[in-house]
């Protein structure tokens, strides 16, 4: 077997695994989430964290006090977890977070500071191929290259990501970059796709209660199993920009004004590849008054809002968790191709598919009588995952067949527009 072919097969095997991971949840400690006031943590046993004045970087120190300093396992065990047990229960400003996901049956892990954010790398033992979701709350260092290749194809894979920003000037570990700066880093500077999720965070700083809540009776996040959000409360927050263009699927569904829109969003989601994303622009409704001695907290998760910030946070992670995406079929010789949903109801078709090296494609939609109906041309597309959106506006309802051409490969799969 050549060693192409292994891995591929590898990659696949990643794919297939999010149904057996479905219940694990994986919160970042990796960059600074600890750094000045922050404790976005769910549990930390140890408070020797410390941040080098000139490299801005974390390093433990065996002194007894400074920023939290998660373990990969929250302790005591999350077996002994009930309905009735509270968030001091772990040690971390996000603790209530963490107990109730446990309540719900996930499997929550820290990420330590010096862990590694990868896909795809067996040797890790907390590679994202290992969990449904993945937490980042409020990040105060830049993502690397290799750390974005691995969060975007996480997501086009299956997985989903939380992302939580604070305002602009939110810098706690005084490295240059703050929250909002750090994420558009990610999706406007990576090798995978320009701006994928269609969102971007905005360099503001505000505060305020805000009940413009989009009218969307059956939305998950606004009305799913954790309750109906009706407003939220910003301690000095920010804003989003949506781009329905990068990503049609990408949805505000609270404002700072207005109901519906791009502009002003105050928490959005979408879906890229066979993966979700969820955004937050304050990281202030995740705190729940509790963790690091050391820290200024307050309690936002209940207290603020009257409590839907609880209401909120838990049904943006439950809809992340939730495989509500179609099953794709995948052919995986030596590369994948997939569509979803299939069939479909939306204008659109959506392929994902693997390239064993960077070259040129073309999807091309043919009828049931076997004529060309639309074309489109990708050059250079990357090696690995791809996701694209095809126009399907001006075909019928019916059934069509879609080719994948590259100059290693053509596979054809059949698709239902409804």
């Amino acid at each position: 077997m050549n060693t192409k072919f292994c891995l591929i097969l590898v990659l696949f095997s990643f794919i297939s695994s999010f149904g057996q991971t479905g219940n694990k949840i994986l919160f970042d400690a990796t960059k600074a989430e600890m750094a000045g006031n922050a404790d976005w943590v769910i549990d930390a046993d140890a408070h020797n964290i410390y941040f080098n004045s000139t490299t801005h970087l974390p390093y433990a120190s065996s002194g007894s006090s400074g920023a939290s300093n998660p373990q990969k396992t929250p302790t005591p065990a999350q077996s002994g977890i009930t309905s009735t047990t509270t968030e001091d229960y772990w040690q971390g400003a996000i603790s209530y977070w963490g107990v109730d996901c446990a309540k719900k049956g996930y499997v929550v892990e820290s990420l330590p500071f010096n862990g590694a954010i990868t896909f795809g790398n067996t040797s890790n033992p907390q590679d994202l191929s290992n969990y449904k979701a993945f937490v980042v709350a409020e990040p105060n260092m830049l993502f690397s290259s290799a750390e974005k290749t691995a969060l975007l194809n996480f997501v086009a894979a299956g997985g989903g990501l939380f992302m939580i920003a604070d305002h602009d000037v939110s810098d706690r570990n005084y490295d240059g970059y703050d929250a909002p700066h750090i994420w558009n880093d990610l999706m406007t500077t990576n090798s995978v796709a320009q701006n994928p999720f269609g969102i971007t965070f905005d360099y503001v700083d505000i505060s305020g209660t805000y009940s413009n809540v989009a009218n969307l009776p059956t939305d998950p996040i606004l009305h799913g199993t954790a309750g109906n959000v009706t407003k939220v409360q910003w301690a000095n927050g920010t804003t989003m920009t949506l781009n329905t263009t990068n990503n049609s699927s990408v949805k505000g569904v609270v404002f700072k004004t207005g109901t519906s829109g791009t502009t002003n969003v105050l928490c959005a989601y979408a879906t890229y590849g066979l993966g979700k994303v969820v955004a937050v622009g304050d990281s202030s409704i995740i705190d729940d008054g509790t963790g690091d001695t050391n820290d200024t907290l307050y309690d936002g998760y209940i207290s603020d809002a009257a409590g839907n910030h609880q209401k909120i946070i838990m049904n943006m992670t439950i809809w992340l968790m939730t495989a509500t995406l179609a099953n794709p079929t995948f052919q995986a010789d030596e590369t994948f191709f997939a569509i979803y949903p299939n069939p479909t109801e939306a204008k659109q078709i959506e392929v994902s598919f693997s390239l064993l090296e960077q070259e040129n494609t073309s999807i091309k939609i043919y009828d049931s009588l076997g004529r060309l109906v639309k074309e489109e041309l990708f050059s250079d597309l990357n090696s690995g995952i791809n996701h694209q959106t095809i126009d399907a506006s001006t075909l019928e309802s019916g059934v069509y067949f879609c080719k994948l051409v590259t100059p290693s490969q053509t596979k054809t799969l059949r698709v239902v527009l409804k």
